[in-house]
């Protein structure tokens, strides 16, 4: 299978910590089941991002709060979803949406979504991550490249997300050989339409590919029509499971 054939070695140890990244539910309203298993003990959590319409809103929105609140006295590192969208967005545009963020959810840093990949978009992004820990000094910064990056995007922050996509991508994908020379708790994969029955396999190509910051689902985007990320996994409570425990192999 190709996510076997990377010269990575060192990942496929169970040293290796899982951890889920949330990449954000529906709104709290609609999804308190989801909202409400995110603070259960001994969830694996790495971080869950709070998006409140497409960002941090017109005002603050009570129930976020709530939510966000439980998280972080949880212990749950909460990340404002910032959209770049591929790097049209403008940098006044995602700093002001981050100050709000801070000012009225107290975030511990953003997810960068839609970030673009190619090197000439690089040096907006340091100025964006820079500014963004400008007015935050300890937020944790991951960007949503939803595939690899040019290399120089890791020097950039403290994560990139290198897969989001379909199950029917995934289980076929290669991992860029320059990863090869960052641990993997750089790496985060979003992988949805996996079936129960692969399960596993998702999760050894994780490992393989290294990365340990994950979110796998059953739920799929309904071709392009839905969101797959807004509600629980129906496997939730055996992927909390297996990662909790420590997955072996």
């Amino acid at each position: 299978m190709p996510y076997v054939t990377s010269t990575r070695t060192s990942t496929a140890s169970t040293d290796v910590r899982t951890g889920l990244g949330v990449p954000g539910y529906a709104h709290p309203l609609l999804a308190p089941t989801e909202w409400g298993e995110l603070t259960r003990p001994g969830t694996p959590l790495h971080w869950v991002v709070l998006n409140v319409a497409d960002g941090p809103g017109s005002r603050p929105d009570p129930h976020c709060l709530e939510a966000a609140g439980r998280l972080r006295n949880a212990g749950v590192r909460v990340l404002g979803h910032l959209d770049s969208t591929y790097g049209a967005r403008g940098f006044g545009e995602i700093v002001s949406d981050a100050n709000r963020y801070l000012d009225w959810y107290q975030v511990d840093g953003f997810l960068l979504d839609r970030c673009p990949t190619e090197r000439t978009s690089l040096p907006e992004i340091r100025r964006t991550v820079t500014t963004l820990r400008a007015i935050r000094d300890d937020a944790h910064v991951v960007l949503g490249h939803g595939t690899h990056p040019h290399p120089g995007y890791a020097e950039s922050a403290d994560q990139l997300v290198t897969f989001s996509g379909p199950w029917s991508d995934y289980r076929w994908s290669q991992v860029a050989e320059w990863t090869a020379e960052y641990p993997p708790e750089r790496f985060c994969h979003f992988v949805h339409g996996v079936p129960r029955p692969h399960l596993e396999e998702a999760l050894r190509i994780a490992r393989w590919q290294g990365a340990s910051t994950i979110y796998f689902t059953d739920r799929t985007d309904r071709g392009g029509r839905g969101d797959p990320w807004e509600t629980l996994p129906g496997y939730w409570d055996e992927i909390v499971s297996r990662i909790g425990t420590g997955v072996s192999e």
